[in-house]
């Protein structure tokens, strides 16, 4: 890849802004392209989707999120409202616009792990895709191959497009409002501005609150920019930001609006709200180590499950817990997944608006820059004030800013190296060194996996300065020759650790790590080292055990089997007192088991007298108890134990109970 990439900037000069093809380079393609762009990028593509598909036919089964797929296969009923279960009783504790493209593959190809890990591939290529077209649109066809490439060989992004969660998606629907956005303010365009509001908004399906952090930062690009007055383009704003929010509060809307006993509950709340589970569950108890208590947004904690206890409202946190909390981006476990490259894209999202001072409002090259570095603070707060932990799936929105400051940025910097000056030709040698430095310091805390990775990095280095010294000297052609396989050589440098972390999804014990993850800390059949702090937990998945995935034991079959024959025209087969105990009945044979308690354990539903009502009409007959303890089924069991008659000969414990039983009082009735 030094080759190639010596090439591609080597090629590269600046003429108002926009980045041009110098007399005399290869041949160009459409557009005045150089007529190796179309081949790179296709390579980086390619590299892509291997990275992304390898051992797609090994993928396993996401814990809570497959049960749900398989439940949105059964219905139409349950894909619109995400269904965890078949009977639709309770829906997933997240909106489910994430899971729609899995559920569609589901369909087409049947419920296996390969066709819900499908998806994640395709939306990672096509990223890829976009995020160099929105880099060529910005910075030209060379900072966005660079761009393009960095991203692939980010490690959070290569284990992202392989897991079945919510960033996948995500990422791409971003990806696009950017794309958009940028389109938008280059000519003041009002409908590719529209049309990054709607992509927000489709992002808002996908992980909520969290997708309208990257408003700030499109926001500014436009405002900054647009080549027309003030007026005209807060009015384009205002406009764009009203789709995005009536396209994010659709799915909420709906089922605002749907009759409760017309849809499945609303997991993650206490009031059976869906406002209550975007706001509540899923953004203000993410900032619970902050002090801040969702008490009364309706929902419940999402800690409840990894047995930990939500942050003091009251009292100074430790210095050391407030320093693992804001300093997390940049600790190994984070880092090794999508930081090698913090220090060159800080140095480029310095240095390029400070490097355009003097030119018009609307430099696009600059207000590129601040889009990006803009992109990149927003979400470093947003992830240091909120609970990350394990999560590297997380990182893929902030891979997205990185590549693209570092494609754009190398550019700069080699611009700046061949055109000298006291100042700005340090911009080059100064990236490579922090970068390398850096990057051995990271791949030094974890000793036992690539030894040789730092000082391999190191040495390139070593010689990309020397090339770049030998360039001052000697006749024109050499100067130019040192300088190039210079670049080359410190790009090589750079991108290395990134890369061979990456790469490790190629080999079995770090492909499927369910986290997004690479290297050693995803893997299966090695010491796991810098393991995150429970502490740092922010959804209680990383923190659980998951039920065996690959098919129902011989105790669980023949429950299936009996109560299946016993089930006497009951909606449900059966009802469990946690979700992990109906997760392998849901995900192996689609049954409709009753989950109480939602995935926490601790959601009110059924109520007491829901649930003697279930009994007393006969759409309910048999209970399972036993499995981790819940709120629920501490509430339930009791009753079930007094009233029911255990059945003899199944384990787990199950329990007939007959309507008449339903005449007694149930735990929590009215």
């Amino acid at each position: 890849m030094a080759s190639t990439t010596t090439a591609i900037i080597a090629s590269a000069q600046t003429e108002g802004g926009r980045l041009l093809v110098r007399t005399g380079t290869p041949e160009q393609g459409p557009a005045g392209r150089p007529g190796y762009a179309g081949p790179v990028r296709l390579a980086i593509l390619a590299v892509a989707a291997v990275l992304f598909a390898w051992d797609i036919q090994l993928s396993g089964y996401h814990a809570f999120y497959a049960e749900t797929v398989r439940s949105m296969t059964e219905s139409w009923k349950g894909f619109l409202f995400g269904s965890f279960d078949p009977g639709n009783s309770i829906t997933i504790d997240k909106l489910p616009g994430f899971l729609w493209p899995q559920a569609l593959s589901a369909r087409i190809f049947g419920f296996h792990p390969w066709a819900l890990t499908l998806p994640q591939v395709i939306e990672g290529v096509l990223s890829v895709a976009v995020l160099h077209r929105a880099v060529r649109r910005w910075a030209g066809e060379n900072p966005a191959l660079l761009a393009a490439g960095a991203f692939v060989l980010t490690p959070a992004i290569a284990g992202l497009f392989r897991t079945e969660v919510e960033d996948p998606a995500f990422t791409l629907l971003v990806l696009l409002a950017a794309d958009a956005t940028l389109r938008a303010a280059r000519e003041a365009r009002l409908r590719p501005l529209l049309a990054a509001g709607v992509w927000v908004g489709l992002s808002f399906q996908a992980k909520m609150l969290e997708a309208w952090a990257v408003l700030p930062a499109l926001g500014l690009l436009y405002v900054a920019s647009a080549p027309v007055v003030l007026r005209r383009r807060l009015a384009h704003l205002a406009v764009a930001g009203a789709v995005c929010v009536a396209v994010s509060a659709s799915w909420v809307l709906l089922v605002t609006l749907t009759p409760a006993r017309d849809r499945p509950y609303v997991d993650g709340t206490t009031n059976n709200s869906a406002v209550s589970q975007v706001v509540g569950y899923n953004f203000v108890t993410r900032f619970s180590g902050l002090g801040i208590s969702a008490r009364d947004t309706g929902s419940v904690s999402v800690l409840t499950m990894a047995g930990t206890a939500p942050a003091k409202a009251s009292g100074r946190p430790q210095i050391r817990d407030t320093a693992a909390q804001w300093g997390k981006m940049l600790g190994p476990s984070l880092a090794s997944q999508v930081g090698w490259l913090y220090p060159a894209a800080a140095l480029a999202a310095v240095c390029g608006p400070a490097w355009r001072r003097g030119r018009p409002r609307t430099d696009p090259l600059r207000a590129g820059f601040v889009l990006w570095g803009a992109w990149v603070a927003v979400y470093f707060l947003v992830f240091s004030a909120g609970a990350v932990g394990g999560h590297t799936y997380y990182m893929g929105v902030v891979a997205v800013p990185l590549a693209a400051l570092f494609g754009a940025g190398m550019v700069q910097f080699w611009r700046a190296w061949r055109c000298g000056g006291r100042a700005r030709v340090w911009a080059l040698p100064t990236a490579v060194v922090s970068t390398v430095v850096w990057s051995a310091g990271i791949a030094e805390q974890f000793p036992s996996f690539l030894p040789w990775l730092a000082p391999a990095a190191i040495t390139l280095a070593a010689g990309a300065l020397a090339l770049l010294r030998l360039s001052c000297t000697g006749d024109d052609g050499k100067r130019r020759r040192m300088a190039v396989l210079g670049l080359g050589v410190g790009i090589v440098a750079m991108l290395l650790p990134s890369a061979a972390w990456a790469s490790s999804v190629l080999h079995p014990a770090y492909g499927h790590s369910g986290m997004g993850s690479t290297g050693p800390v995803a893997t299966k059949h090695h010491t796991v080292q810098h393991r995150p702090s429970p502490a740092l937990i922010s959804d209680p998945r990383a923190a659980v055990k998951s039920p065996d995935r690959t098919s129902l034991s011989k105790n669980q079959r023949r429950l299936l089997a009996y109560t299946r024959a016993h089930q006497d025209g009951a909606t449900y087969l059966f009802a469990t007192t946690s979700w992990r105990v109906a997760s392998p009945y849901v995900l192996h044979s689609g049954a409709k088991v009753l989950p109480m308690g939602g995935f926490t354990g601790a959601v009110p539903t059924p109520t007491g007298s829901a649930f003697r009502h279930l009994v007393a009409t006969g759409r309910l007959r048999y209970v399972v108890l036993g499995g981790p303890a819940t709120a629920q089924g501490r509430s339930i069991a009791p009753w079930v134990r007094a009233h029911c008659a255990p059945v003899p000969h199944q384990t787990p414990a199950l329990y007939r109970c007959s309507p008449p039983s339903a005449t007694s009082r149930a735990p929590g009735g009215r």
